[in-house]
């Protein structure tokens, strides 16, 4: 199972997954945080862009729906009365007056998706949210209330960024540089996998001062027990243990660390001890600070706001699933849960509310090879493709999501069709463009731009005029308009004074003015463009990732 989703996941969990089907459950919500989250993507040069796109907004106010799901929270019978009692203290903290908050319509929010979330969780599935302290204490008598207190297990600390000097903006507390990390149960029998982290420096030199004679270091083990237990009062190598101890090891045991050469004889003689080498150590068991996983940077980095490093989703997983298990994330973002459990060998789901979020987990998956699978079955169901529902396969849903979106959604939906990120649109250098891809040109060490305009409503042939002059003055090679409608004739034959784009390294000439309707990108047609790299330029420069397995191997475009 492959699947990502386009919509409000509570709806999206109610209708599409079943109960007790989910093994782990990573989820990074909103904070409650008051702020608007924009992506920066980086120019093609490496820096970073001059405009951002909004990818959410993480602010909240009570209103009369809140009114009404918090009413129906908490006298609807098949809501567990712990949790409904939950609601209720909170409301009472938070709502002294009588009248709701922005906290509680955050909590009036997460409630019910929380709820979900317990429903599709097997019996042995783990949870894990996380927060910063903006919400981390309400979402916690959350967590409790619907999860049980007896079902926490950790609250764990993630060290999100270094020392913030906030002292010269009058700042009069603590900074804060950790996120919370709340780690729960379904029941009291969960899956579970030790993880070690290596032994600090200080540590080894202490503990680990012997050396073997080929370069192993190792501790040395006490091989007397303070009890006996069975024939351990024997003589061994012409040794006892001390007076008042025993060998904890059985002769024959003792006799088998002799002949691996896993004794270690004093010179002044007396009792021989065991050779513990540090190569065959795991480590230090997984403690609840987990200082040690550094934010995301360089080519990992997306530029999407509140983005967290593989490595800490990957550790979540490989603690809390096995391979095959299947995982989760219901606030996606960027899609680095997703990212872990398919390098991992898990299943996945994934689900967010922006189709700018889907264009960049399609993206990801790239990096693996795979594809999405369509409706029309133009790719076929093997094991290199996933699906994708939610997002328009028709042009009666096109057309609706033009109609019920925000004015952006259409346009990153429009522009993830053909791998696209988008730009901000504004006053200045940057009118006209929507959107941009880039890919290696003859120059292997630099890349080339590709300018695209999406319009949704009425067109006419002074656009395509438009659009050459925008290629011209950003020094793309070529210009691409995106349309709902069917491009006239006019606009064809403006297209055509545009000229070409060519590729030596391709042999092929390109046009550099191009005309895409949305019905002939859904039927299968794409930019005419030389090849772009397996993974998007566009999006990353970075490895092509492999399945099961931490291998990497480099496809660097510089």
């Amino acid at each position: 199972m492959r699947q990502l989703y386009y919509g409000d996941n509570l709806e999206v969990m109610k209708q599409h997954i079943k109960d007790e089907s989910v093994d782990l459950i990573y989820l990074d919500p909103p904070f409650k945080s008051n702020r608007d989250y924009n992506v920066l993507f980086k120019e093609k040069d490496g820096t970073e862009a001059a405009s951002q796109i909004m990818a959410f907004t993480d602010t909240w106010s009570w209103g009369q729906d809140d009114i009404l799901l918090y009413e129906s929270l908490i006298v609807d019978p098949v809501v567990p009365e712990r949790l409904r009692n939950t609601l209720k203290a909170m409301f009472a903290l938070l709502c002294p007056a009588g009248a709701g908050t922005d906290m509680m319509s955050y909590i009036v929010m997460m409630a019910p998706r929380l709820l979900e979330m317990r429903r599709v969780m097997k019996p042995t599935a783990s949870i894990y949210l996380h927060c910063d302290p903006a919400a981390s204490h309400y979402l916690k008598l959350l967590m409790d209330g619907i999860f049980g207190p007896e079902n926490f297990r950790n609250e764990i600390s993630w060290k999100r960024s270094s020392a913030h000097n906030d002292a010269k903006q009058g700042r009069k507390q603590y900074g804060n540089i950790r996120d919370t990390v709340f780690f729960y149960t379904k029941t009291d029998k969960w899956n579970w996998n030790w993880q070690y982290t290596p032994y600090n420096k200080s540590y080894v030199e202490k503990n680990y001062r012997h050396k073997s004679n080929t370069g192993r270091l190792y501790r040395l083990d006490n091989l007397t027990a303070a009890k006996p237990g069975g024939d351990v009062s024997y003589e061994f190598m012409g040794t006892l243990p001390y007076k008042g101890r025993y060998w904890a090891y059985s002769r024959e045991k003792m006799q088998k660390f002799y002949d691996d050469d896993r004794l270690y004889f004093p010179e002044n003689g007396g009792t021989p001890a065991y050779k513990r080498y540090l190569d065959e150590m795991p480590g230090v068991p997984l403690q609840n600070d987990w200082g040690d996983i550094l934010p995301a940077s360089g080519t990992e980095y997306l530029g999407y706001p509140t983005q967290k490093p593989q490595a800490l989703l990957e550790r979540i997983i490989d603690t809390s699933s096995n391979s095959g298990d299947t995982i989760l994330d219901p606030f996606c973002g960027c899609g680095t849960a997703i990212h872990a459990a398919e390098k991992l060998g898990r299943k996945w789901i994934g689900i967010d509310i922006t189709h700018l979020s889907i264009t960049l987990m399609k993206e990801r998956l790239r990096a693996f090879g795979l594809i999405p699978l369509t409706k029309e079955g133009k790719h076929a169901d093997t094991d290199k493709t996933y699906r994708i529902k939610g997002e328009p396969t028709t042009m009666i849903e096109a057309l609706q999501l033009k109609e019920d979106g925000d004015g952006h959604q259409f346009e990153y939906w429009a522009l993830g069709l053909v791998g696209a990120r988008p730009v901000e649109e504004k006053t200045g250098a940057d009118k006209g463009i929507d959107g941009k891809l880039f890919f290696v040109g003859d120059n292997p060490k630099e890349l080339e731009t590709i300018i695209l305009s999406v319009k949704s409503g009425h067109v006419k042939r002074g656009i395509m005029h438009e659009l050459r002059g925008v290629i011209d003055r950003e020094k793309a090679v070529i210009g691409v308009l995106i349309t709902m409608e069917t491009p006239t004739k006019n606009m064809d034959e403006e297209a055509l004074t545009g000229g070409f784009y060519e590729s030596k390294t391709w042999g092929k000439k390109y046009p550099r003015l191009q005309i895409l309707s949305i019905e002939e990108i859904m039927n299968g047609k794409g930019i005419d463009m030389p090849p772009i790299n397996q993974v998007n330029a566009t999006f990353i420069k970075a490895h092509k990732e492999q399945t099961k397995d931490k291998a990497r191997t480099q496809n660097e475009l510089f």
